[in-house]
């Protein structure tokens, strides 16, 4: 279907193949299309409403009631910075201040190349470790802003190394 967006081989079609069309699914089907996606296309939530039979207010009200969930495109690079008490006391606001001036965005935005999306979180639960950022999934502990561009995978010009 030409209207339905392709992400590699997994169609939003073949993530809609393998699940059952039930509503106690949706949430698992919103996962995978948001892990194919990188988002939540409107047509994506489109389409899940339809194969699963389940209202269209009710897919946006799941979907923007989970913060795993995004409605906007989301970088190819996910970064989470705790701004939880124990980092926020050890400089969590001079790292996003630091990924700022590297990036050029501000907190919880996406640079304008999709490379990089930098959100704020209230705390990981490694308050041992603080600062903390999240580079897609891998934590770095006692983060210093002088090290963001290598936390980053930036390169000596600041573009993307990888």
């Amino acid at each position: 279907m030409n209207d339905r967006p392709e992400v590699g081989r997994a169609s939003l079609d073949e993530i809609l193949s393998r699940y059952p069309s039930e509503e106690p699914y949706l949430i698992q089907v919103l996962q995978d299309v948001q892990h194919a996606f990188n988002y939540l296309p409107k047509v994506a939530i489109q389409a899940v409403s339809s194969a699963l039979s389940v209202p269209l207010a009710k897919v946006f009200s799941v979907a923007t009631f989970y913060k795993s969930f995004s409605l906007k495109p989301q970088g190819r690079c996910l970064v989470h910075v705790c701004m939880g008490t124990a980092c926020h006391i050890r400089g969590a606001g001079q790292l996003m201040e630091e990924m700022d001036r590297h990036l050029d965005l501000d907190p919880d935005g996406t640079t304008e190349d999709v490379a990089y999306t930098v959100k704020t979180v209230n705390c990981v639960g490694a308050c041992a470790l603080a600062p903390v950022v999240i580079v897609d999934g891998k934590y770095h502990g006692k983060a210093q802003p002088t090290k963001v561009p290598k936390v980053l995978g930036l390169d000596k010009g600041g573009r993307h190394a990888n």
